[in-house]
């Protein structure tokens, strides 16, 4: 069908000719959304990913199943397993460990120090952590942890644009060789077609980065589900959100998806192999963790990608041009920038605007706090939208 067609067809059924105010949504990621798609104006391009299949984290328990074939380990002794993918976020865990052949190890540590802006310390990097790492037989070595910046309220534009200046800063330090060693740790949110765009968009950043310093390089990508939208009061719906969050970063072609607990009161086996097993569901019954790129293709995902990318680029290069990302984070600026989204959004939670279930709407929860009350101008704090009415 011909736009100016459907424009017509719609026009009838609506009965008004001004369609645009009715059907245009308001959204806080900086993009024009549009009601209708006849046609694609690039060229459209499978987005590779480096695993064959997402590979599907549990936490490490000597309960669970042995047919899991990737962990995440925080801050205990590495596991004695064999043939597995094991996800370290715990540099002492590294440092002590026995590392087994036909084992593959990666390392969830960001090396940047004082990030949240607590004690009005600087942000630094932490070159002893990254030399350390760098000495260790770890596919991945250092991660370029963004689900902070998700967490905390960032819109999605600025968490690409923080992943690239991150980026930068350590290929400025150490040199572009150590880019095919870093792995992106990406905060999944409930906005899903968006946050589809927003993985294939670090992909299409992060490769044209490369292509700067004369690399062809593909981003590891281990994405994790959000805290920012669970509740305490609802673990039910926590477990639907999580779900819908899990199948965004595997129909985005993450490269490995891990499920925070969705029960944020028990934090028992029961509940992490719950967790767990959402994404075996999804991956068995619809088979989404095999494929390269699957929403390659489609109209509104691929404008949306765009989107993403081309103002993400714009944002790192301005900020860049003020210095970078230490620079900005120790002027304040760019805490301010995070905080002057997290707070909007918040105001949207209160207002309504933005609906999460169990919290401001079915049943609509008092509020305790306000929002400005939630939030500091001087820090990087991962704040879930419900804490207004807990």
């Amino acid at each position: 069908m011909a736009h100016q067609d459907w424009i017509q067809l719609v026009q009838k059924q609506l009965k008004t000719e001004d369609i645009t105010s009715i059907l245009n949504k308001e959204n806080l990621e900086d993009i024009h959304i549009h009601p209708y798609y006849s046609d694609n104006q690039k060229p459209v391009l499978p987005l590779p990913k480096i695993e064959e299949s997402t590979q599907l984290v549990s936490r490490f328990s000597t309960e669970f199943d042995e047919n899991i074939y990737a962990y995440f380990i925080d801050d205990a002794p590495l596991p004695t397993v064999k043939e597995k993918s094991i996800y370290v976020k715990n540099l002492n865990t590294l440092k002590n460990a026995s590392f087994t052949d036909g084992n593959r190890y990666f390392s969830l540590i960001d090396v940047f120090q004082n990030e949240q802006g607590t004690e009005n310390k600087e942000t630094t990097i932490n070159h002893e952590q990254f030399h350390t790492l760098q000495h260790l037989p770890l596919e991945r070595k250092v991660c370029i942890d963004i689900a902070l910046y998700q967490n905390a309220g960032a819109s999605i534009i600025q968490q690409l644009a923080i992943a690239l200046l991150k980026t930068q800063e350590l290929i400025s330090q150490f040199g572009k060789e150590i880019l095919p060693t870093l792995i992106y740790k990406v905060g999944i949110g409930g906005q899903y077609f968006l946050e589809i765009a927003k993985i294939r968009a670090l992909k299409i950043l992060i490769n044209t980065y490369s292509k700067e310093l004369g690399l062809n390089e593909v981003p590891y990508i281990f994405a994790e589900t959000s805290l920012r939208n669970k509740s305490i009061v609802d673990s039910e719906n926590n477990l639907i959100r999580s779900t819908i969050e899990l199948a965004a970063g595997m129909i985005a072609g993450a490269d490995a998806v891990f499920t925070n607990n969705f029960n944020l009161q028990e934090n028992t086996l029961l509940t992490q192999e719950i967790s767990f097993k959402q994404q075996v569901v999804l991956a068995y019954e619809s088979i989404i963790n095999v494929f390269e790129d699957a929403a390659a293709g489609s109209y509104f995902v691929e404008e949306a990608t765009q989107q993403f990318a081309e103002k993400a680029w714009d944002l790192f290069v301005q900020i860049e041009d003020e210095g970078g990302f230490l620079a900005q984070m120790k002027t304040g600026k760019l805490i301010q920038m995070v905080y002057t989204q997290a707070l909007t959004e918040q105001k949207h939670i209160a207002e309504g605007k933005i609906k999460l279930i169990g919290v401001n709407i079915y049943p609509k929860l008092e509020a305790t706090q306000t929002a400005e009350s939630l939030y500091n101008d001087t820090m990087i704090q991962p704040i879930r939208w419900a804490e207004m009415f807990e």
